[in-house]
């Protein structure tokens, strides 16, 4: 019954959401968003580090799950993203977390069923997976589909005798 952190970091906001899987189903445990604010993006950087740290205190996943980066058209907000998921990754790391990455069409395929899904469509099937009474922010939204997205793999390792190493041209590769 691993509690699962997922983050969909940014240099603005950063979502978070914890779920906890259980043969096969996900709990919602805690979602919501880091708002950085108009500091210094060092200092977005610290609250960024400071604030997983003491969820990861307060709640105790075993695994963080993360968006990779995606390279935008603006090289400075991709760079900008890249070192807010460092933040979040030491943060992890640092308190002993496993780390699992996850691309945006990976995350949007295991909670909508297709990669090119738009926020309105995650927010929504994330409420509906966890049955939750109202549909979180945006923000937190893509962190908990990051979050079932890794409670999915998983699942999908269970089925297949936790032999799997990952997904190579279409195939699944077995141990």
């Amino acid at each position: 019954m691993p509690l699962i952190l997922g983050i969909d970091p940014g240099s603005r906001i950063t979502g978070f959401g914890i779920v906890r899987e259980q043969g096969g189903q996900c709990e919602y445990i805690t979602s919501g968003c880091i708002r950085l604010g108009e500091a210094e993006f060092p200092q977005r950087l610290k609250m960024i580090f400071e604030h997983l740290g003491s969820l990861i205190a307060e709640y105790r996943p075993e695994v963080l799950s993360i968006e990779q980066v995606f390279m935008a058209r603006n090289p400075d907000s991709a760079l900008k993203l890249g070192q807010a998921r460092g933040a979040a990754i030491v943060a992890a790391v640092h308190a002993g977390l496993e780390v699992r990455e996850y691309t945006a069409r990976q995350v949007k395929q295991a909670v909508v069923g297709t990669g090119a899904a738009d926020k309105a469509q995650v927010q929504h099937m994330v409420t509906q997976l966890l049955g939750l009474s109202g549909t979180p922010q945006a923000d937190a939204a893509d962190a908990l589909a990051v979050a079932l997205c890794h409670a999915h793999s998983l699942g999908l390792q269970q089925q297949l005798g936790g032999g799997v190493l990952g997904l190579r041209g279409g195939r699944i590769r077995r141990r």
